[in-house]
């Protein structure tokens, strides 16, 4: 079995409020799509402070973590985002971990986006199928 990757947006979710509310454009979105790494290992979001500056992300505080090597890091808890797979979407926080090349799609936001790996597929699937959700306006 190899590793999952998925295809999802990252938004500045304060900027996502905004032009829900017509304060700004909908344009005007921070915004990126990344190829990303899921990781069932990773608590959260992890993304590199390229994304985090180009998202215009406030990091809140700075944390000290151990990488699964045993490597401790200090690295910086930046958000909110808006995370979107498909038609599916959650808020988070992300890691920003300095060097990170690759984003990683943790347990967190994939739990809250009811999804799950399928091993054998090597894709990322809805736990309860992919069925269309539907937003309440």
């Amino acid at each position: 079995m190899g590793m999952v990757h998925a295809e999802i947006t990252l938004k500045n979710a304060i900027d996502a409020a905004n032009a829900k509310s017509g304060i700004i454009k909908e344009q005007d979105i921070r915004q990126t799509t990344v190829r990303a790494l899921v990781d069932t290992g990773a608590w959260t979001l992890v993304i590199n402070e390229a994304i985090r500056e180009k998202l215009g992300l406030e990091a809140a505080r700075a944390e000290l973590g151990t990488l699964p090597d045993g490597t401790q890091v200090l690295y910086k808890l930046a958000g909110p985002l808006e995370v979107g797979w498909k038609d599916r979407v959650t808020n988070c926080d992300a890691m920003v971990l300095p060097g990170a090349e690759d984003v990683l799609l943790g347990v967190i936001p994939l739990e809250a986006m009811d999804l799950t790996v399928d091993l054998f597929a090597e894709e990322l699937i809805g736990a309860h199928g992919d069925q269309i959700r539907h937003s309440v306006k």
